[in-house]
């Protein structure tokens, strides 16, 4: 065996507070963030939450917790997918 752990899935569950708050259970990475795009990976696919004024609250990639603040306008699922490297996605 190597050094390796590998992490449990952890549930997947979406929270949405008056569309100010949003809650992510689940979450193994963030792929990229700024303040009108928050794309992540779940165990479902990748969810790319669109929107005004978003913040990263909190993350914790051990746990799978992420809570984003700000005007939120849309969630979207792409279909789940093995995780490809920056480059390769650039060369695809």
């Amino acid at each position: 065996m190597t050094g390796d752990t590998v992490r449990p899935v952890a549930p997947h569950q979406v929270i949405m507070e008056n569309r100010g708050t949003l809650s992510v259970s689940g979450v193994s990475d963030v792929d990229s963030f700024d303040d009108t795009t928050v794309v992540v990976y779940t165990a479902l696919g990748e969810l790319t939450v669109r929107g005004e004024g978003l913040q990263i609250q909190r993350l914790n990639v051990e746990t799978g917790d992420l809570s984003l603040s700000g005007t939120v306008d849309s969630l979207t699922y792409a279909e789940k997918t093995t995780r490809r490297g920056g480059w390769k996605r650039l060369f695809r």
